[in-house]
């Protein structure tokens, strides 16, 4: 595997909105600098649900991409979900909850999943593109960085499978369709979510 490319945004309004969001992002050139935040330089405006050490840094693997302008229809240029590495010949449905990705010195652990919100639809110009997104079942990765240092176009990447219970990412988007049950709440528990998915599934019911 290959790092094809690393997309970094700027804090910009969109359309026919009053707040502003990162979620612009495009391919830089050269090295860049992440750290436990993500890459240096690139905007988090919205830090309620985006950013901090659980969701550093967002992934998107070629062949989900791919998936996607299939199904879309149309070119889906490298930051159009507002991903900040794209991992070629990854699917994202292959990811699961703990594994890792190796790229040089810097470790990514994935965490949890991208889940659809107002500002990705506003992004796509697609105003039921929420619901397009959950039954897709193809998010994109949350991880948190557990060795940081620089990153540049072109690096290697070896994918760690986590060692213990399988987790896909995917299934962490379950809640937002339906009731889990007690049974589901102790699975997803069982491995290294993110801070916020974990604080929703301890929440009462």
């Amino acid at each position: 595997m290959k790092l094809l490319a690393i997309c970094i945004g700027q804090a910009e309004r969109l359309p026919g909105k009053s707040y502003k969001t990162g979620i612009y992002k495009a391919p830089v050139n050269g090295s860049v600098l992440i750290d436990e935040l993500g890459l240096v330089g690139d905007a988090v405006c919205n830090t309620k649900h985006h950013g901090g050490p659980d969701q550093a840094i967002l992934l998107e693997g070629s062949l989900t991409l791919d998936w996607w302008a299939a199904e879309l229809g149309r070119a889906v240029p490298f930051g159009t979900f507002g991903e900040n590495l794209v991992i070629e010949g990854l699917d994202n449905r292959d990811v699961a909850v703990g594994d890792r990705f190796h790229l040089g010195e810097v470790v990514l652990e994935a965490t949890s999943p991208r889940s659809p919100c107002n500002t990705l639809a506003a992004r796509m110009s697609f105003p039921g593109f929420s619901s397009v997104f959950l039954k897709a079942g193809r998010p994109g990765i949350y991880c948190r960085v557990m060795s940081p240092g620089t990153l540049q176009s072109g690096d290697d990447v070896r994918h760690e499978i986590y060692a213990g219970e399988r987790v896909p990412v995917l299934d962490l988007l379950a809640p937002m369709s339906r009731k889990l049950t007690q049974l589901e709440r102790i699975r997803f528990l069982s491995v290294p979510i993110g801070s916020r998915w974990e604080d929703k599934l301890k929440a009462p019911v």
